[in-house]
């Protein structure tokens, strides 16, 4: 997958914009009637839905982690659900770390997997019904899928960058959104505000003036103690690679290299012999996200998987400051969903 424009992150208009802004009208307006299709599939188990506004990484994976764990703590058996993007089994199928490769399952689902029960399934109401079956999920969370209206919700959780926003306005092509936002917002339940910036006010007032709660997370590093006092060489095919990239220097490491790929990037043994001959010119470690580092170590090319050992990974974690809210939140919607059955 290309990587996103820079434009698309601007707060102005740009003339790019301009240009696609018919194809992008079109999109917003078609994208938008979608999500406001009736469901085909209301799931067995409550259903959380984690997703964003625009195109591109906002932190989803992350925050369905956190989520996993906060559920666990409440004594519940979680689970996840996702399509699997980048990889070509349609399922719906349930993710085996060990045995699946990244190009059957995509990263997210293998990341996901190590955590709890996953199912992947393009048809996201197949791949509910599967994880009802399964026995030991009593809670779905879904990784994306926030503007495919295929699965009912219970609670639809979306996540914004304080610090990017919605990027230009626009829908794609011309921006990242990924529907029009005045139907986004009325599918909307809790904001979950990310990192701190001012990119996202107007959003968050008209959240606010929709009555929908507005909590805050943050991303925040994990002990990094492998990494200190090295050159890094980086590289990521992530949603928004410069992210990372600006993670690592916050954090005090010294990158002296950085190499950003698309989303999802299709790592291939060409990659593999460039990242290593810079990290020996450079006499650099290698450093990579966790979902690039799941692309490499269940990659089928063998010159990956073994690259993969000589990677560290850079290691995030979602933090949420309303927790007990959140919660609360969760719980109520599942003894509503439960005396109304």
């Amino acid at each position: 997958m290309r990587k996103a424009p820079d434009f698309w992150w601007k707060q102005k208009t740009g003339w790019q914009a301009l240009v696609l802004a018919v194809p992008s009208i079109i999109y917003s307006a078609v994208s938008g009637r979608r999500m406001l299709q009736p469901p085909k599939v209301r799931s067995e188990l409550p259903v959380i839905c984690v997703g964003n506004f625009v195109v591109g990484g906002v932190g989803k994976t992350p925050f369905c982690l956190m989520l996993a764990e906060l559920m666990r703590a409440e004594g519940r058996r979680p689970g996840f659900l996702l399509r699997g993007y980048g990889g070509r089994e349609t399922g719906p199928l349930r993710v085996d770390p060990k045995s699946h490769f990244v190009d059957q399952v995509g990263d997210e689902a293998l990341l996901l997997a190590c955590d709890a029960p996953t199912i992947m399934s393009k048809d996201r109401g197949a791949g509910a019904k599967l994880a009802a079956a399964q026995g030991d999920i009593d809670i779905l969370i879904m990784d994306d899928g926030f503007q495919n209206p295929s699965l009912d919700r219970d609670l639809n959780i979306v996540l914004v960058d304080a610090q990017t926003g919605l990027g230009n306005g626009w829908a794609v092509p011309a921006g990242p959104l990924r529907a029009n936002m005045k139907t986004q917002i009325s599918k909307t339940n809790i904001l979950i505000l990310v990192n701190r910036g001012q990119a996202a006010a107007e959003t968050v007032q008209t959240a606010a003036q929709k009555g929908i709660p507005i909590l805050h997370a943050s991303v925040v590093t994990k002990d990094n103690l492998a990494l200190r006092d090295k050159p890094l060489v980086a590289f990521a095919g992530i949603g928004r690679p410069g992210k990372f990239f600006e993670s690592l220097e916050n954090d005090g490491l010294d990158v002296v290299q950085a190499e950003a790929y698309g989303d999802h990037h299709a790592f291939t043994a060409e990659d593999v012999s460039y990242l290593q001959a810079e990290a020996k010119r450079l006499q650099g470690t290698l450093v990579t996200t966790s979902k690039d580092h799941a692309r490499l170590e269940r990659s089928d090319i063998p010159e990956c998987r073994v690259f993969a050992k000589d990677v560290q990974v850079f290691d995030i974690e979602m933090k949420i400051e309303e927790r007990d809210r959140l919660i609360g939140y969760i719980n109520e919607k599942i003894r509503t969903r439960s005396s109304s059955k």
